[in-house]
């Protein structure tokens, strides 16, 4: 796999799971829920673990393109906030349109 395609598709699945828990209300996608409108709570939660998988996404196909790089705290807050910015169309969507009915 090229470098460029592996960085593509990390940034890909990046925008799929950052926006994942907003477009459902099922946890994870996967698991019905017995709230009727999953909280906001629950919503970051699965943000976080997303975060996580998505990183190690990243480190596994690092890893399988060559030497993996150490990363110290900063890669991880910026990182953080960038998942939280790819996001934010979801949280759009979901909190701050007005609904037409």
């Amino acid at each position: 796999m090229d470098v460029s395609v592996a960085s593509w598709l990390v940034i890909a699945i990046a925008i799929a799971a950052a926006n994942l828990p907003f477009f459902n209300d099922k946890v994870f996608a996967l698991v019905p829920a017995t709230w009727r409108r999953k909280p906001l709570i629950v919503r970051l939660a699965e943000m976080v673990v997303l975060y996580f998988v998505v990183g190690a996404v990243g480190i596994a196909l690092e890893g399988y393109i060559g030497n993996r790089f150490t990363q110290t705290w900063e890669f991880f807050a910026i990182s953080a906030c960038l998942f939280l910015v790819l996001g934010f169309p979801g949280f759009i969507v979901r909190y701050l349109r007005k609904s037409h009915d």
